[in-house]
């Protein structure tokens, strides 16, 4: 068996929303999300339903695609599906944030994904269909996007180590906008030293050869990411964008245009469906405020990105600046590019650019499309569906042969937390028999003989009863306490359980986080080559509506 999958239940810090979106959706029951989210996503029934764009679009579009993937210097299957779009293909979209070194895992699971709904698609519908990765590069959060974590060790300590440029631009620009050498004075230095500890970190594999070729001096943030991922994915033909120039926000105009002109309209439909899906026992992924605008405005003297907040008179204000409806319609017309939609608007504004025929997003992205909706059905008029990437944990040989030894599964590695407390499990578990069945045999018989006890006093006296479950709650404790006693002293005497367990935590949950969250996807391809790529194409197939467990 080369994967696993596990129900989302399983898994720390999943919200409702998202949960009944895959388990009712996967299941043979009409979905009650159907108001929100009108495509079953385990479905084919939304390949084939795009738009098709006019051919002067598809035209325009196609040059600006071709023109930067020649800049990513992107393969002929990339190129190819380009010209698909000029022809009348549709996309299959995923994006993510700019981020050093490609970012976490979760990256190259969203392009894996979109790489393998739309060959799906093409299948299912007989219309073509193109992966397209859309780059967040609009972003300021610098902080962020500056990071990438690696496994690593300090002496004899398993741990995860991360990297960062230390950028520091001259004005607060958007992140994709910022050069990798960037860092003031020392920006090549810092650069280089962290393709140093990258390349010595990951083994100096040949995707180190990648990392430098991407991220030399002089490139920019997204320029270096787009390059990454479009290599990464050559053999796929993904299609790697950024909108952040004047010719994609000119595209997509129309709906920057309706966000200004519609304002008071579009915040009353998205305060409502905040209401909605609170009542319905859920919470509204991005919080909407009376004074809430779709639209950032960035600044021509200072390059600084600033919500457009809407005022009491009708107006707007960002930063310390004010302005009317006529003034920024004014900026739109000559400077599109000074206008950039939040994240609700965003999915709106890339389908008025590409022939979106699905969404490829992760659990927040899914959660917030139902808010998103409301926007979708004023605007263009038609909801696009929502798809959700493939969740994985990627399991290292070494460690599920570590795993295997232990009889252990994924969901007791989360339940456990720490490598502490999974320490003390695999220390449970090391008990010789005899010790198993004494302690089981008495905490067994103690607590049928505690549940007598207590039922007892109760039926005597209220009071008595209380007294008696106190009580009893004292001996469950000391009773649990002599358990542990007996498996941390496995552990103190089997060395190895805790480096089991530090290697099992520090690989799958590093520092109580999925390991999709953290761990730098170029990690894996270090280990595992551009056979990755299509590995994780393969597992993105949608037969598990929830976490997959992928032995490698």
């Amino acid at each position: 068996m080369d994967r696993e999958c596990y129900s989302l239940s399983t898994l720390p810090g999943t919200t409702a929303l998202f949960r009944d979106f895959m388990e009712t959706s996967a299941s043979s029951e009409p979905t009650r999300l159907r108001r929100w989210y009108p495509t079953d996503p385990f479905s084919m029934e939304w390949a084939g339903s795009s738009p098709v764009l006019e051919a002067e679009q598809r035209a325009n579009l196609a040059d600006a695609l071709a023109e930067q993937a020649r800049g990513f210097a992107a393969g002929p299957e990339a190129l190819a599906n380009i010209e698909s779009v000029r022809q009348g293909a549709a996309a299959v979209v995923t994006g993510q944030q700019v981020t050093l070194f490609g970012g976490p895992l979760l990256t190259l699971l969203k392009a894996a994904t979109a790489i393998r709904k739309a060959e799906d698609a093409t299948q299912a519908s007989g219309r073509k269909h193109v992966p397209i990765f859309w780059m967040a590069s609009e972003d300021h959060d610098l902080a962020e996007a500056d990071q990438v974590t690696f496994p690593s060790r300090i002496g004899e300590r398993r741990t995860v180590e991360t990297l960062r440029l230390g950028l520091q631009p001259s004005r607060p620009l958007p992140v994709g906008a910022l050069r990798v050498d960037d860092g003031g004075g020392a920006g090549g230095e810092r650069l280089e030293s962290a393709l140093d500890r990258a390349c010595e970190l990951l083994g100096w594999a040949p995707v180190c050869d990648l990392l430098r070729e991407c991220y030399a001096p002089g490139a920019t943030m997204a320029s270096a990411f787009g390059r990454l991922l479009t290599r990464i994915f050559a053999a796929q033909g993904l299609v790697v964008m950024d909108a952040g120039s004047r010719r994609f926000h000119a595209m997509g105009a129309d709906v920057l245009r309706a966000a200004l002109e519609r304002a008071d309209e579009l915040r009353e439909a998205l305060l409502e469906r905040s209401l909605e899906l609170q009542g319905a026992g859920y919470h509204a992924q991005v919080l909407v405020t009376p004074d809430h605008s779709l639209l950032f405005l960035m600044d021509r003297e200072s390059g600084a990105r600033r919500p457009l907040l809407r005022s009491a008179e009708g107006g707007w204000k960002a930063g310390s600046k004010s302005y009317t409806t006529a003034d920024l319609l004014e900026v739109l017309d000559a400077e599109p590019e000074r206008l950039s939609p939040n994240s609700l608007l965003r999915p709106v504004f890339q389908d008025a650019i590409l022939p979106t025929a699905a969404y490829v997003g992760g659990p927040a992205e899914v959660a917030y499309f139902a808010q998103c909706e409301v926007l979708y059905r004023s605007i263009p008029g038609r909801v696009t569906p929502v798809l959700p990437r493939l969740m994985a944990t990627l399991v290292e040989p070494s460690i599920a042969s570590t795993m295997a030894a232990h009889e252990l599964q994924l969901p007791q590695v989360f339940e456990a937390k720490t490598d502490a407390e999974l320490a003390q499990r695999l220390g449970a578990r090391a008990m010789p028999i005899e010790g198993k069945r004494r302690t089981a045999a008495v905490g067994n018989a103690l607590e049928a003989e505690l549940e007598a006890l207590t039922t007892y006093m109760a039926s005597l006296n209220a009071d008595l009863g209380r007294a008696a479950t106190v009580s009893a709650s004292k001996m469950r404790y000391q009773m649990n306490r002599l358990r542990r006693m007996a498996a941390n002293f496995e552990v103190q005497r089997q060395a190895s359980l805790n480096k089991h367990a530090l290697a099992i935590m520090m690989n799958l949950f590093p520092e109580g986080h999925l390991q999709e969250r953290v761990i730098g996807g170029v990690w894996f391809l270090a280990r595992h080559g551009e056979e990755l790529a299509s590995l994780l194409v393969r597992h993105a197939a949608g037969e598990c509506s929830g976490h997959q467990v992928v032995y490698l």
